[in-house]
C-alpha cells in the first residue's frame, strides 16, 4: 500500500508537471500584431521561435480585430511585439491584458525615434508609421533582436544576431537604392498627396514634401470635412500634383471621387502603405513593399 501511494503521488506529480509543460510549450513564443513587423521578426528569428502574426494580409492596422483564441495566445506568449503609438486601435487593449498577465511586450514604434504629426487632427501626437523609413526599421531590428534574446526561451542569441545583422545589411541596400531613385526627381515634383497621413517618415528620409491628405489624420477611421477637401483641392492645384497615393489594401473610391468632383487631372496610384500583400503578391515582404511603394511613387510623380 505504501508503494501504491508512492506511485500514485509520483504519477499525479508528473501529470501536473506535464500539464504545465504543455501549457507553456504549446503556446506561441512570439506574437506580433502587424504583418509588417511579423515579417521582420520571422526574418531575424528564422526557425528558432514560433511566431504568430495577428494581422492578415491586406488588412487595415487601425481597424483589424482578433479572436478570443488569438487574445489567449497573446496572454500566454513569451513576447508580444506590437507597433504601438496608437496604430493597432482594435488590439491595444489585448496588448494591455497580456502585459497584465506578466507577458513581456515591446512597443517598437516608441523606440524608433518617432516623429510627431505636423498637422491635421493628430497634430502634436506621435506618428506610428515609422517603417516607411528603412533606417528606423534598421534600429527596430537591433532592438527586436535584443528583446527576443532576453525573453524568448530556446533562442540562440548569437545565431539570431547574425541573422539580424544580415537583414540589416539588406535594409542598408534598400535605403541606398531608394535614395538614389528619389534623387533623380526634380525638386518641384517631390510632393505627395496621400489617402491619410502615412508617409511622414518616408518624406523626411528622402526629402519629399507632404502637402496634404484626403483624410487629414493619422488613422483611416477618421473622415474628411468639406473644408478639408476644399483645402486639399487648392493645394493640389497650386502644386500641380500629378498623382494621389492611396492604400491599395483599402478602397480608393474617396481619392477617385475627389479627382472627379474637383475636375483634377491627377492619377490615383495604389500603394501598400500599412499592410503586406498576400504571399506571392507584389508586397509580400517588408523589403518588397518598400521597393514597390518607391517605384509606384516615383512613377506617379514623373509620369
Amino acid at each position: 500500500m505504501r508503494l501504491l501511494r508512492t506511485l500514485l503521488a509520483a504519477t499525479a506529480l508528473l501529470a501536473g508537471a506535464g500539464t504545465a509543460a504543455c501549457t507553456r510549450t504549446g503556446t506561441d513564443q512570439i506574437v506580433v500584431t502587424t504583418n509588417i513587423l511579423g515579417d521582420v521578426v520571422r526574418e531575424i528569428t528564422g526557425d528558432q521561435a514560433r511566431v504568430t502574426v495577428l494581422m492578415k494580409p491586406d488588412a487595415d492596422p487601425h481597424s483589424f480585430g482578433i479572436s478570443a483564441r488569438e487574445a489567449h495566445a497573446m496572454q500566454t506568449a513569451d513576447l508580444v511585439v506590437y507597433n504601438g503609438l496608437g496604430l493597432e486601435e482594435g488590439v491595444l487593449r489585448h496588448v494591455d491584458a497580456a502585459r497584465d498577465e506578466g507577458v513581456h511586450t515591446v512597443e517598437v514604434g516608441a523606440m524608433a525615434d518617432p516623429l510627431d504629426y505636423r498637422d491635421g487632427d493628430a497634430a502634436g501626437l506621435p506618428d506610428p508609421h515609422f517603417w516607411t523609413d528603412p533606417r528606423r526599421m534598421d534600429t527596430a531590428v537591433g532592438l527586436l533582436a535584443d528583446a527576443i534574446a532576453e525573453h524568448v526561451d530556446g533562442v540562440d542569441a548569437d545565431t539570431m544576431r547574425r541573422r539580424a545583422d544580415a537583414y540589416r545589411r539588406k535594409l542598408g541596400e534598400l535605403d541606398a537604392g531608394i535614395a538614389h531613385r528619389f534623387a533623380g526627381i526634380p525638386a518641384e515634383r517631390r510632393v505627395l498627396v496621400t489617402n491619410h497621413h502615412v508617409f511622414g517618415y518616408l518624406a523626411q528620409r528622402y526629402d519629399l514634401a507632404v502637402i496634404g491628405a484626403i483624410i487629414p489624420s493619422g488613422t483611416t477611421l477618421a473622415s474628411p470635412s468639406a473644408s478639408d477637401l476644399a483645402s486639399l483641392v487648392t493645394a493640389v492645384t497650386e502644386h500641380r500634383v500629378p498623382a494621389i497615393f492611396a492604400d491599395s489594401a483599402q478602397p480608393q473610391r474617396l481619392a477617385e471621387v475627389l479627382a472627379e468632383e474637383a475636375d483634377l487631372r491627377v492619377r490615383v496610384v495604389g500603394l501598400y502603405a500599412e499592410s503586406l500583400s498576400e504571399p506571392g503578391g507584389e508586397a509580400a515582404t517588408y523589403l518588397e513593399m518598400m521597393r514597390f511603394n518607391a517605384e509606384a511613387i516615383i512613377g506617379g510623380l514623373t509620369a
